[in-house]
């Protein structure tokens, strides 16, 4: 079993992203978007799967409106999605259970 590695995360998440958002993001801003999740679940009940789409939904929402107060930018509910996709992915390929 392999540790999650949030610099390999990172270099992951920016290479499988679409071109178009590879410009769009830095390394900085997916470090944070990473740190953003893990204060999301630190701060929320969500670690079981009743309602997995409606938990994507608030964690998008998290995101967004913590990056807009930080000033770290503004980033769309579609790019984030991608963003935690691309994240997921990365987890299954350590094959770390949920």
């Amino acid at each position: 079993m392999f540790e999650y590695d949030e610099e390999t995360a990172v270099k992951f998440i920016l290479n499988y992203l679409p071109q178009d958002l590879k410009d769009r993001f830095t390394d900085d801003d997916i470090y944070y978007i990473l740190d953003v999740i893990c204060e999301f679940y630190e701060k929320s009940d969500w670690l079981s799967e009743d309602d997995e789409e409606q938990e994507e939904k608030e964690l998008i929402q998290f995101i967004i409106k913590q990056a807009a107060k930080d000033e770290i930018g503004t980033f769309t509910e579609e790019e984030v999605k991608l963003i935690l996709v691309a994240e997921s992915a990365y987890s299954d390929t350590l094959d770390i259970p949920d």
